[in-house]
């Protein structure tokens, strides 16, 4: 088993905070927005074990994958590590993305290497050539936008936004405009047809946006009901992001608030954006993103709009199943990953990792000790492990003689679901 040492991201929106004071170590003083913990290569964990250099740990998978990955993780997703694990930190409103299928990222990966375009230029769109579901368990009250509604809601939502602002000055007839292309009879029509008109942006709806984020600020407590919660949130995206078509978007998306240990995941072609909290993000293996907005980073219209998937869909929750002695389950419809959250008691028996795989575990309490019949590891809150698909199986202990709980999350694959 090998400790790892992992990439802290500082991008704009991360708390200064959060991250650090989960795991106990000190504070950078700046943005901490995600932890990679995995074999990115755009940011891989550092393997080390002792009497061996450190490593990173694709270059360390890349040695011998069928003994770290394991035959049938090789076979179905290549020699890699399928996933990649996440702290996400977002003090401000991410970008509103949404991630390829694995045809159109291996499509688009190709036509760009073949096109020229450098790995790192800002305006690349595919990043490798892999699909990108993911998973969020929330460690904190957190609030997100995920898919679109029903066009109906959305349609009752701006025509009540273009009644706000009618009010307080001009800039309602862009918003009726956008409520009258919610009004056509197929749905999956109407919201492309009101997604087009705002992402396309233009004057009128810059206007707009200001507008409403305007009226909303200034109108009574009373008046926004009964569209409080989602005018709220889009006054909120308003102030950070001004003038941007996402604002508007915002109301056709369905506005998900998490209590800690819920978890939703999101497919490929789900419009989304994350706006505060903690969580875990669990995700395949890549970094592709396509964005609609709330961001100075690069936006390709035409290619975001193949992308998503313009039909309503309920708020995709996964709901913990149990595991081997109660531990809880959290296991989406994909295969490279499934997410474990271990909790023990100060000398509770020791529970069973529920591994398929490779495995990655993040200690956030307390203290454990991985025990297989190949060697052993102890971790402490902050500290990280890459269990090879060799080492199973593997027993998680809780410290004996601590005084808090031990939690502890793991990370696999799929594959034995």
């Amino acid at each position: 088993m090998y400790q790892l040492e992992n990439v802290l991201r500082p991008y704009a929106w991360g708390s200064t905070t959060a991250i650090s004071a989960l795991l106990g170590t000190p504070a950078s003083g700046g943005p901490e927005a995600e932890l990679w913990i995995g074999a990115h290569p755009g940011a891989p964990s550092v393997a080390s074990r002792a009497g061996a250099t450190p490593l990173a740990l694709d270059a360390l998978i890349s040695e011998d994958p069928e003994h770290f990955l394991g035959a049938e993780s090789v076979a179905a997703f290549g020699p890699r590590l399928p996933f990649l694990g996440k702290l996400l930190a977002a003090d401000k409103p991410l970008s509103l993305q949404v991630h390829p299928s694995l045809e159109q990222a291996r499509a688009g990966f190709a036509l760009e290497n073949a096109a020229g375009v450098a790995p790192d230029a800002p305006e690349r769109n595919y990043r490798d050539d892999n699909h990108k579901p993911e998973m969020i368990f929330a460690l904190t009250p957190f609030q997100a936008l995920c898919g679109f509604r029903p066009a109906a809601e959305s349609r009752a939502a701006f025509e009540h936004l273009a009644g706000l602002v009618e009010a307080s000055g001009a800039g309602a007839s862009a918003l009726r405009d956008v409520a009258g292309e919610l009004s056509a009879p197929d749905e999956s029509a109407a919201l492309r047809g009101a997604f087009s008109t705002l992402i396309a942006g233009g004057g009128g709806v810059t206007a707009a946006v200001s507008a409403a984020v305007k009226a909303v600020a200034g109108a009574p407590s009373g008046s926004l009901e009964p569209h409080a919660a989602e005018l709220s949130a889009m006054l909120g995206i308003g102030r950070e992001y001004p003038g941007d078509p996402g604002v508007l978007i915002s109301l056709m998306l369905n506005l998900v608030s998490l209590a800690p240990g819920e978890a939703i995941y999101l497919p490929a072609g789900n419009i989304h954006a994350y706006l505060k909290g903690l969580g875990v993000e669990v995700m395949a293996s890549s970094d592709n993103v396509l964005r609609g907005g709330l961001t100075p980073k690069h936006i390709d219209i035409p290619e975001l709009m193949k992308t998503v998937e313009f039909a309503p869909i309920g708020v995709p929750r996964v709901e913990a199943g149990t595991s081997v002695l109660g531990q809880e389950l959290y296991v989406p419809p994909f295969r490279e990953f499934r997410l474990q959250r271990i909790e023990l008691a100060p000398g509770a028996e020791p529970v069973p990792l529920a591994q398929s795989g490779p495995a990655v575990v993040v200690v956030v309490s307390g203290a454990v000790l991985l025990d297989s019949p190949k060697s052993e590891l102890r971790l402490v809150r902050g500290g990280s492990a890459f269990i090879p698909a060799a080492e199973n199986p593997v027993m998680v202990h809780a410290e004996s003689g601590a005084s808090e709980d031990s939690v502890a999350f793991a990370i696999t694959t799929s594959l034995e679901s």
